[in-house]
């Protein structure tokens, strides 16, 4: 109905609503309402037995927000810094606030490196990550890999050329230096 002069129709009364729309005014009455005792304040209602939460000990010393006062008393520790990656994260949280945006790219840089770190690290032991099988390759010929890469309308085709050298540059890498490192060694042994 296009704006008149008229006086807008009054709305519906409670009891037409109701009739009208199935379960309508469901929640009017307070007592069927499940938030109502939240609604209040009471103190008692929390069940807490606590005014302050028990805190979680720190093993080592925690990234923390500059923002904040104190560690939070519940908090991860899954993944401890370590290494490089560590040194970046820690600086990020020391140096900037979480609002900033050099925090988050120096957490996606510490991130980086922390894979870099991995790889490396994983290439020091005698079992080390096995690159064909772990990052899918097989399944580029085994499940239609190049024609889905080939065909359709795919927003990543640009780095397409790029991931062979992302998945392989690093194995190659320390290949070449597992050879220079053993040839060095050999020349120094017959020399």
């Amino acid at each position: 109905m296009p704006y008149t002069p008229d006086k807008p129709k009054l709305a519906e009364s409670t009891d037409e609503l109701r009739a009208r729309i199935p379960g309508w005014g469901a929640d009017l009455d307070p007592r069927d309402r499940p938030s109502v005792p939240k609604e209040r304040f009471d103190p008692g209602l929390n069940g807490a037995h606590w005014e302050f939460p028990q805190r979680q000990p720190e093993k080592w010393p925690r990234e923390m927000s500059i923002e904040h006062e104190f560690l939070t008393p519940v908090f991860g520790t899954s993944c401890p810094p370590r290494g490089l990656s560590g040194v970046i994260r820690r600086y990020s949280y020391r140096t900037y606030s979480e609002a900033r945006a050099a925090h988050w790219l120096l957490l996606l840089a510490a991130d980086r490196v922390d894979a870099v770190e991995s790889t490396l690290r994983s290439m020091l032991t005698r079992h080390p990550d096995n690159p064909v099988t772990e990052t899918g390759v097989l399944s580029e010929f085994t499940h239609h890999g190049l024609s889905s890469r080939l065909r359709g309308k795919r927003v990543d085709r640009v780095h397409h050329p790029l991931d062979p050298v992302v998945v392989a540059a690093p194995w190659v890498l320390a290949g070449g230096v597992a050879y220079l490192a053993a040839r060095r060694v050999v020349r120094r042994r017959r020399g």
